[in-house]
């Protein structure tokens, strides 16, 4: 295969969310049968047809990098991440669905990413309550995926489901919901493949038709923040 052009996306998230698994679902299709922990950051690669069945059509290569979930407060361990922020199109969010506190953690990494040199140092989230204008001035597209969905009791997902919403609409993100080992949720067609098939389009897009392709716009910096309890994967 000829040499294709390469598009930059985050995989971030606390440990134990599945991103690992979820990045070896969207590369190889396939189950990761012995997942383990990330120490530092794994990159996978995944051909995307960027708007597939248009003129305009053209593979890529996304590559998916999978940030270890390691989170503290600690300025090295934030300044060791760094690294991998530089020249990223897009971030995918994960959480576990069964965890509310992953996802409300989601605030903390998506700042962290880009606010990369800011240095923020104040609370983010308390309660839910923090700054959307924050995210309505990011140009870097997101995506929210919530995992480990087969394993919420079926009475609880209508609850589970109305509180990721939010989050999305926080983010001003699509979401997807899925179980990890089982390839059907990504099949072609369903709307979780719609969704992810557009969200690589927009970081295609990111990188290569506009302005500054390689550079993430960092937020204003009208109120600091503070990242807590950031786990390692």
């Amino acid at each position: 295969m000829a040499s294709l052009d390469r598009v930059k996306v985050l995989v971030l998230g606390d440990s134990g969310v599945g991103k690992s698994s979820l990045v070896h679902l969207l590369c190889q299709n396939q189950v990761l049968g012995n997942p383990s922990w990330t120490v530092g950051c794994s990159v996978d690669v995944r051909v995307h047809d960027y708007r597939e069945g248009t003129p305009e059509e053209k593979t890529y290569y996304i590559e998916l990098w999978d940030v270890g979930g390691s989170v503290g407060s600690a300025s090295s361990v934030k300044s060791t991440r760094a690294v991998f922020y530089n020249s990223v199109n897009g971030i995918i969010l994960v959480h576990d669905l069964t965890n509310k506190k992953s996802s409300q953690n989601l605030y903390g990494w998506s700042l962290e990413a880009l606010n990369k040199d800011s240095s923020p140092t104040g609370i983010i989230v308390s309660n839910g309550d923090y700054d959307r204008e924050q995210f309505a001035e990011n140009s870097v597209p997101l995506l929210l995926i919530g995992t480990k969905f087969d394993q919420i009791p079926e009475n609880k997902r209508n609850d589970v489901l109305t509180r990721t919403a939010f989050l999305s609409e926080d983010f001003n993100a699509e979401e997807i919901n899925l179980d990890c080992t089982s390839p059907r949720y990504l099949a072609a067609g369903s709307s979780n493949a719609v969704k992810l098939s557009r969200f690589f389009d927009k970081v295609t897009e990111k990188r290569y038709f506009t302005r500054d392709p390689g550079q993430m716009q960092s937020f204003n910096d009208r109120r600091r923040f503070n990242f807590k309890n950031l786990h390692s994967d």
